[in-house]
């Protein structure tokens, strides 16, 4: 077997590259044999990979990141004219909004993943597109090439990781930003962020965890508080929202089903200024009044360190607690603060008014990687959902439009319109705090005028608005379906 593999990857002949198979075989590029082929073949050669496209073959955009922007821009994209190559360490896109209700067991976790082979089936069923499960680790502008590293952590009796190049006649960075830790001890070894899908499952895993630890004989009054106490750092949406679906938890669920240690279970959210401070003053107040009325307490505090058990503040007080969630915003990733292209405002690759980098030809950047340079006079726009899946939108309009004309491959300059700018419109804001109730704040900025409104009608037109968002109707039978069965039998606390 090992000999015909050799074989074939001899005479199937990409143009220099020393993994000839992983381009012609219809199967996984990354499957073992595969990788054996390659290495057996590399040797003396360099990387193996994808090699640069041929005179007749179609134009390669490889895309960097399965997040709302990447995975907008790929579902648009026009694989007629286009082969698509997307690298990520994921195959799916997360619905980031209904990602704390899985936290609790209102959702299910496969309710906000979106496979990306449903999203653009050309990565699972055309000989020239894949979807590569690996990490982007550096680029080549003037090569039109980028080295990646395959992902293969966490799991038992894997494959090493191995590098390889894939070149490109487009490439499209949507590879997101990190949570932000402002440099403060401990955060990264004790916190759980909350913006992967792993990230859901290990808060609910901890939470259901320390729920049963606290019932079991011998364990002391104080620790028994600590275990119970779940801390929020952040208010912004994601934090609201997640103590507000934790505090709802706790008075509908955890008071029936765990009724011996009812009385110690305990949400504190910690925010070194205001709530959800681009929200209407009006749905502020109203907001903290029901987290209060929840249960929820609200300290105001910068935190200074972050140890196994406790956290401490800068007044000096020490909060313990059995599990911490960090929700304090992103920031530019140390990946994108390594690239060799011009930077924006707050470290992201800079781009024009079309979301090219201009320093690089055929190179964009979309979504929270990336940010106007300040030589376009305009601001750096939010990380938001909603202007990552715009900008993805766009961008795949812009490059149907280039390959139409004749400019879908690498360095081929091609003078034309390239239509107009990118423009964002805010649509407004949204955030639940719990026991049916919500905020929607209808502005396009935080000083405009504008419709907002709280309560029961702005937590029905939230649940509706998501569930017409998610993104299959696959996905919006199950959400839905989760809803209903929540609604009937109250949230699952298995511990799986």
């Amino acid at each position: 077997m090992a000999a015909l593999l050799r074989s074939l990857s001899r005479t199937s002949g990409l143009r220099g590259c020393a993994s000839s198979f992983y381009h012609r075989n219809p199967y996984s590029p990354f499957s073992a044999a595969a990788e054996a082929v390659a290495r057996d073949a590399a040797v003396g050669r360099g990387l193996a990979g994808l090699g640069p496209t041929a005179k007749g073959e179609k134009p390669r955009v490889v895309v960097l990141g399965t997040g709302w922007a990447g995975s907008r821009l790929m579902k648009d994209l026009d694989t007629t004219g286009y082969d698509v190559v997307c690298v990520s360490p994921r195959n799916h896109m997360v619905f980031t909004p209904l990602l704390a209700s899985t936290c609790v067991g209102t959702l299910e976790f496969r309710s906000v993943a979106e496979p990306l082979a449903r999203i653009q089936p050309a990565v699972s069923n055309s000989p020239g597109s894949y979807f590569l499960l690996a990490r982007c680790t550096g680029v080549d502008p003037d090569a039109h090439t980028i080295e990646c590293e395959t992902v293969t952590e966490g799991e038992k009796d894997t494959l090493k990781p191995w590098k390889f190049k894939v070149a490109y006649d487009k490439l499209v960075f949507g590879c997101g930003a990190e949570a932000s830790t402002f440099g403060i001890h401990g955060v990264t070894e004790h916190a759980t962020f909350l913006r992967e899908v792993y990230h859901a499952q290990e808060i609910r895993r901890k939470l259901l965890l320390n729920l049963m630890l606290s019932d079991v004989p011998g364990i002391s009054e104080e620790e028994k508080r600590r275990l119970l106490h779940c801390v929020v750092v952040g208010g912004g949406p994601t934090g609201v929202e997640f103590s507000g679906e934790l505090s709802d938890f706790i008075i509908r669920d955890v008071k029936q089903r765990y009724s011996h240690v009812k009385d110690y279970v305990h949400v504190t959210l910690i925010e070194a200024n205001e709530i959800l401070s681009s929200f209407d003053v009006r749905l502020r107040q109203y907001a903290i009044n029901q987290l209060v009325k929840s249960g929820v307490r609200l300290v105001r505090g910068i935190v200074k360190d972050v140890l196994p058990d406790k956290l401490i503040l800068d007044n000096g007080e020490e909060v313990p607690y059995g599990l911490l969630v960090w929700s304090t915003g992103v920031g530019a990733s140390s990946f994108v603060k390594s690239l060799p292209f011009p930077k924006s405002p707050g470290g992201r690759i800079g781009v024009d008014e079309w979301l090219r980098v201009p320093s690089a030809p055929d190179v964009f950047a979309i979504g929270d990687c990336s940010g106007f340079l300040e030589s376009t006079g305009k601001e750096v726009l939010p990380a938001l959902a909603q202007v990552a899946e715009r900008q993805g939108k766009y961008l795949a309009s812009l490059l149907n439009h280039v390959m139409k004309v004749g400019g879908g491959h690498a360095n081929s300059v091609v003078e034309m319109d390239l239509g107009p700018k990118f423009v964002y419109k805010h649509m407004g804001s949204m955030a639940t705090v719990g026991r049916y109730k919500a905020l929607v704040d209808l502005r396009q900025s935080k000083d405009s005028r504008g419709v907002s409104i709280a309560g029961f009608a702005s937590w029905f037109i939230w649940r509706s608005a998501y569930l017409t968002r998610v993104v299959s109707w696959r996905n919006r039978f199950y959400v839905a379906i989760n809803w209903l069965t929540t609604l009937l039998f109250g949230r699952d606390i298995s511990r799986i």
